[in-house]
Parts: C-alpha cells; sequence; structure tokens
C-alpha cells in the first residue's frame, strides 16, 4: 500500500501530528484534515495529489483506524453509528460545493438514518457484495481460467472481471471462455489498465460488447475526465458502462468525472484518496449524481480497507445494493491480523475493533522500512541506498 518515497512524506508530515491532542482532531476532523493537506510547504509538490496525498491518506487512515479502536468497534459501525451533523463535520468541501453542497450532504445523510437499522441487520446477515478479479489475469492459459471460473463459482460468486488489452482476438477468445464458464446470469466486467487512446478504446470494445459487458474499467488515461466522458457515450448504446476511479487523486477529480457523466460506476481507492473523510465526501457526490460506488481493492490490504467504506456506502448513504459490487483478490491477507472474510461471494462485516489494516508483527518485522529485515538484506547487498 504504501511505497518507500510515500514513507519519506510521511516523516514531513510528522510535526503536524505528534504532540497534538487526538480530542482536538477528531472533535474538528475536517479543520485537521485541511490543515494537512494545505501544509504550506509541502502542498507544492500536490496540492493533494501524487506521492503527498498518498502520505495524508496513510496518516488519515492510522488516525481513523485509532478513533475506531478508541470506541471499540469497527470502522464502519463508527461511522455508522454517527449523527448527520457530526458526519458532516469530518468532511472538507473545499473546491465540491458547487458539486455537493452542505446542505445537500446533511439531507442525504438525515435520509440515510431511515431503515438504517434493517440494512445493518442485512450486512450483519449477509455480507456485501463481492466480485473476483482472480481468474483472468493476462497470461493464465485455458486451463487455469477455466479452473479458477469454476472454484469462483463454487465460492458463491456472480460478478467476474477479466483483463483486456492485448489483442482484440486473444480479448474474444478469453472473454468466451469465462462466459461459456460463468453463464449468462452472472455479471462480467473488463478491465484495461489505461492502455488505449480514447477512439482506441471505443473501437476496441465494439466487438466485445457481445460478451454482455457490465463495464469497462480504466479504458485511458486516468486523468482525461473528456475522453472517459466520450467513452462512456460511444458505449452506452452497447449496454456497457465506463469504470474509473483507484487512480483519481482526489474528490475534484471525482466531483468532475461525475458532472461530466464520465463514469458509471465510481471506484473509489481508501489509499489513494486521503482517508475516510474524503472517501465519504465521494459517496455523497456519487449519491446526488445516481452512480454506484463500487470500491476497488488491490489485494494488498486495500480489501481490508474497502470493506468499510462500501458497507457504510449501503447502510447510511445510497441504501442500496444495485448494481454495488467490492473488488476481491485473494492476494496478501495473510499478513493482516485481521483479513478479510469473504463467504457465498460476499465480504462478510468485520465486528474486530478499528480499519482492519493492523499488520501481523512478522510480516512487520521483514517488511517494514527501513528496519525491516528484508530491508536490510537489500541495503547490505548494495542493492538499495
Amino acid at each position: 500500500m504504501i511505497d518507500v518515497t510515500v514513507c519519506l512524506a510521511i516523516k514531513s508530515y510528522s510535526h503536524l501530528v505528534v504532540g497534538r491532542n487526538l480530542s482536538d482532531i477528531f472533535g474538528d476532523f475536517a479543520s485537521f484534515w485541511n490543515e494537512i493537506t494545505q501544509e504550506p510547504q509541502l502542498r507544492w509538490l500536490g496540492p493533494q495529489k501524487g506521492v503527498v496525498h498518498l502520505a495524508v491518506g496513510a496518516i488519515m487512515n492510522a488516525l481513523w483506524d485509532l478513533w475506531a479502536k478508541i470506541e471499540g468497534k469497527p470502522l464502519w459501525k463508527l461511522l455508522v453509528d454517527m449523527e448527520p451533523e457530526k458526519l458532516l463535520s469530518v468532511i472538507d468541501f473545499s473546491y465540491i460545493t458547487d458539486a455537493l453542497s452542505k446542505d445537500e450532504a446533511l439531507e442525504i445523510l438525515k435520509k440515510g438514518q431511515e431503515g438504517k437499522k434493517e440494512r445493518e441487520a442485512d450486512i450483519l446477515a449477509n455480507g456485501i457484495a463481492a466480485y473476483t478479479t482472480s481468474v483472468a489475469w493476462m497470461g493464465y492459459n485455458d486451463e487455469k481460467i477455466i479452473q479458477l471460473c469454476k472454484e469462483a463459482l463454487a465460492d458463491g460468486f456472480k460478478s467476474f472481471k477479466a483483463k483486456v488489452g492485448v489483442s482484440v482476438e486473444d480479448d474474444m477468445r478469453r472473454l468466451s471462455l469465462v462466459r461459456r464458464e460463468i453463464g449468462d446470469e452472472n455479471k462480467l466486467m473488463v478491465d484495461a489498465n489505461q492502455v488505449w487512446d480514447v477512439n482506441q478504446a471505443i473501437e476496441w470494445m465494439k466487438p466485445l460488447a457481445k460478451y454482455n459487458l457490465t463495464w469497462i474499467e480504466e479504458p485511458t488515461s486516468p486523468d482525461d475526465v473528456i475522453g472517459h466522458a466520450k467513452i462512456a457515450k460511444a458505449l452506452k448504446p452497447l449496454g456497457m458502462g465506463v469504470a474509473t476511479g483507484e487512480h483519481c487523486h482526489n474528490r475534484v477529480m471525482f466531483k468532475q468525472f461525475l458532472q461530466a457523466d464520465a463514469l458509471q460506476f465510481c471506484q473509489i481507492d481508501c489509499c489513494r484518496l486521503a482517508g475516510p473523510s474524503e472517501v465519504i465526501s465521494v459517496l455523497l457526490m456519487a449519491a446526488k449524481f445516481g452512480v454506484p460506488v463500487c470500491p476497488h481493492g488491490g489485494g494488498v490490504g486495500l480489501c481490508e480497507m474497502i470493506q468499510h467504506m462500501a458497507i457504510f456506502d449501503y447502510i447510511c448513504v445510497s441504501k442500496t445494493r444495485e448494481d454495488r459490487v467490492v473488488e476481491y483478490i485473494d492476494h496478501l491477507h495473510e499478513h493482516f491480523v485481521h483479513p478479510v472474510i469473504v463467504k457465498r461471494g460476499s465480504y462478510q462485516a468485520p465486528t474486530e475493533p478499528g480499519y482492519s489494516t493492523e499488520m501481523k508483527k512478522n510480516s512487520l518485522d521483514q517488511f517494514e522500512y527501513p528496519r525491516g529485515s528484508r530491508w536490510q538484506k537489500l541495503f547490505a547487498d548494495g542493492l538499495f541506498k
């Protein structure tokens, strides 16, 4: 989740956090969020994008984890139990009021109180729907794709995602294979990981539409709002939406994507954005624009985090499961004290206090920068300086 450059950026922010009274931070979280993102020297390295924003996200996620542990609740429950006015107070509305005013946000949150207990009970009983990205990575042979599809179906998954972009012919062959295995009743999405120009994306996707695809994810540069809007408009008659957001710098970029009708599925990332405060602002904007949020989970600890935000979105913001699925990748969960639990194709609501981000001591001893044994070996071998 965090690379070496981000670790260095986190150190640069330490003077804003060390020695602060936690009650002051949690009592006016939006002001603290604004203070740390607008730090007069470091903001010039962003602002609110790149490694400095990732560093802010690491700090904010840690503070929210601490807040939830102090309250003895999993993060989703901490958020769900907050009154609408308190939830509103954790959000910095700078630069987004032309798309979502505080009054509009408060109205959405107040409406989210209706039926909240029933939706919470539903989550605890049934979890939140997941989709699997692990069945059709590039390079998998046909036998492995078939095997993984069968295993995912047996595990209860109803939504599947495949990678595309090497060649149209190979994509058609692989998608035909996946669709045959999962049947017509299940959802199939595709992800291009930003490989195409805008017009190329449109032409590439036309012959793939026959496989009844729910979305094309990241078809072009993640910064190209107008390009995504053009792709979305061209593919709409084919019954396919555009999904993006895992590389979206901040809430302002999401605002523009939503205003331009440039995405039909909003993919928030808990580490790309600067913590739950910013994520909530995006959830609220998506709710206003009627766009479902389907969080990105790269399988490197992101799944542990996004489950909380998806649960909160369902219980308190969107109030619906329609068109909402949460990415699941079975990768590196063994490093976490409380890894995600997926049963019957759904994330099971975590019950332990915190944000589910606590890593095992053995993992930290090996991989924490710069003291971890793996890093020390790299230093000793002269492979990293």
